[in-house]
């Protein structure tokens, strides 16, 4: 490639970036927003008890989200490697192939866990008194088999990911948190807010929103990437599978070290204590959610960087991300300070959130974006294997979890191990960032 055609790549990537960046803020403010909305009113339906079994529950839904053993972020990135390089043919290939074994790894997946509901004891390993949700095994079972179908159909954010589009993966998103919102109005004003019926309509508006984009994304606007049986390819499934498979421990990595803590808490204290945690987790997340609108596009700019040899555009947007992460810093600071005048307009006097629980928070989300912004640009250029090595703090921060609280019984020594147990990866990925970037990566330090 020459000189000027990297210049015109170069610029029509940024320029490209900028604008999803743009937009994506746009739609993850109508997200924050709607969040912000959900959180006071399913409490105002539901109350502290059964609203703190909803938020564990939820948590349980997103272990079935991951089970893709990888296969969305695989798509992602060699959906982006493919484009890159015009072939279309392959891309289909792979969408195709993505399409298919999502399918088949979901059906067993769902009769398992149908299964499992009904014959254990789904209210002691939950610790719910079964007086106070009498419906939860029927709410799961409708639950489990409305995010099992999702889980085949979300797909499609991934392959606007994978061609540089992440605006609309944004925009599928917030159109199912506003579906389900408005769903959980109408049953709050007609007086049908049931456990039941809060969680199966919460679970059914990602799918319809989903539904709705399956014909516009493959009939009308990329019918060269629809799914069909004659495009499903061993080869291609092979190719998503050997960087599926990482991308995937490293989903479960995260979920068992940070998005089990509802599950843990209320284990380890009682239900209602899941309420003031999400909730200071909500609102502090706010920051990570705007973080993630602004870096993820950096993700498949950076496998199409590092498939033209644009080292360059990497480093320039490595040094814009670094400005970001201080600035991201300053925000949470204040966010803190003013955290609980906010919790007093937002939920009023229905649950108490410490103030330490916030500041706890802050701190926990702030080192799992300093670790991000280098993770975004490794993922994207495939250098997953140290990440792989470091998922070793998964294996001890259950444990580590239970015998702190069997010693202190605090939700913020619980909070602390949290953040211990993140501060490692950053330093790692620092590390081998700059050690790919400048050549001198070798042994485990390699892609």
């Amino acid at each position: 490639m020459n000189k000027q055609s990297a210049n015109y790549c170069s610029n029509t990537r940024s320029r490209f970036l900028y604008a999803n960046i743009t937009i994506s803020l746009v739609l993850k403010g109508w997200s924050a927003a709607v969040v912000l909305l959900m959180v006071p009113l399913t409490l105002n339906c539901l109350g502290a008890y059964q609203n703190g079994v909803w938020l564990t529950v939820s948590s349980l839904l997103v272990w079935i989200d991951q089970m893709d053993i990888g296969l969305g972020n695989g798509l992602r990135n060699r959906l982006a490697t493919h484009v890159a390089h015009g072939e279309w043919l392959e891309a289909r290939k792979i969408v195709s192939s993505t399409a298919a074994m999502l399918i088949c790894l979901i059906f067993p997946i769902l009769f398992v866990l149908l299964i499992f509901v009904w014959k254990v004891n789904i209210y002691s390993i939950l610790n719910v008194i079964p007086e106070q949700i009498p419906e939860l095994r029927l709410a799961l079972f409708s639950a489990i088999t409305l995010v099992c179908m999702t889980f085949v159909l979300k797909f499609i954010g991934n392959i606007y990911m994978g061609l540089q589009l992440p605006a609309i993966s944004n925009l599928l998103i917030a159109i199912g948190q506003t579906l389900a919102l408005i769903a959980t109005w109408l049953l709050y004003i007609n007086h049908h807010a049931s456990f039941f019926c809060i969680v199966t309509v919460n679970t059914a508006a990602p799918l319809l929103a989903y539904l709705l984009a399956y014909p516009y994304t493959f009939y009308y606007r990329y019918p060269n990437l629809r799914p069909s049986l004659t495009f499903v390819n061993l080869h291609s499934s092979l190719e998503l599978g050997s960087i599926g498979i990482k991308f995937f421990w490293l989903q479960i990595a995260a979920i068992i070290q940070f998005m089990t803590a509802n599950i843990l808490i209320s284990q380890f204290f009682t239900p209602e204590m899941v309420t003031p945690y999400q909730i200071a987790y909500r609102y502090i997340t706010l920051v990570m959610a705007l973080f993630s609108v602004i870096c993820m596009p950096f993700w498949n700019a950076t496998t199409d960087a590092y498939e033209r040899g644009d080292i360059a555009w990497i480093w320039e947007a490595n040094r814009k991300m670094s400005l970001m992460s201080i600035c991201i810093g300053f925000l949470l600071v204040l966010m803190v300070i003013i955290s609980p005048w906010l919790y007093k307009v937002w939920i009023g006097n229905n649950c108490h959130v410490p103030y330490g629980m916030t500041i706890l928070m802050a701190i926990y989300i702030y080192l799992l974006i300093l670790s991000m912004r280098y993770s975004y640009f490794l993922n994207g250029i495939g250098a997953l294997r140290l990440q792989l090595y470091m998922t070793i703090m998964t294996i001890i921060f259950i444990p580590l979890e239970w015998f702190v609280t069997q010693q202190t019984h605090s939700i913020f020594w619980f909070m602390i191990i949290m953040c211990l147990c993140t501060a490692p990866s950053i330093f790692v990925n620092m590390l081998q960032f700059h050690k790919i970037l400048n050549g001198t990566a070798k042994d485990f330090w390699r892609i």
